[in-house]
């Protein structure tokens, strides 16, 4: 089965950019919606972006508050997945997980993994 590991996560200046990267093994992750989501420090976990699967037209989605500076992508050929940040703010400090999601359409909310685990997640810290 598909299997998710975050990294690129790291230190950034406010309004600089930073690339998230998800690879996957197991299986070939253009068959599967991918979602990227965050949790703050004693908050709950806030879905950031999300990418339907390649049989699915490959449609994204975005949180109100990230669209327009955020861009999930996937490279098949690699089995990765992205997440490019830009204009980061220091409320976006977080802890960034991906994860398989049900699907993912246009002006709807992103839906959340079957389960309730997360894996370890990449921390993104925002510097004021």
């Amino acid at each position: 089965q598909l299997r998710l590991v975050e990294s690129g996560g790291g230190l950034v200046q406010s309004g600089g950019s930073l690339r998230l990267l998800c690879f996957a093994s197991g299986s070939n992750l253009a068959y599967s919606a991918i979602g990227w989501f965050r949790q703050a420090p004693g908050k709950e976990h806030e879905g950031v972006a999300c990418i339907s699967a390649v049989g699915d037209d490959g449609v994204t989605n975005y949180a109100d508050s990230v669209r327009g500076r955020f861009t999930i992508s996937r490279d098949t050929t690699t089995n990765t997945a992205y997440l490019q940040m830009n204009s980061l703010k220091p409320e976006e400090t977080a802890v960034y997980y991906c994860a398989e999601i049900p699907g993912c359409r246009e002006r709807s909310s992103i839906p959340r993994p079957a389960g309730d685990y997360w894996g370890q997640g990449t921390q993104v810290t925002v510097s004021s």
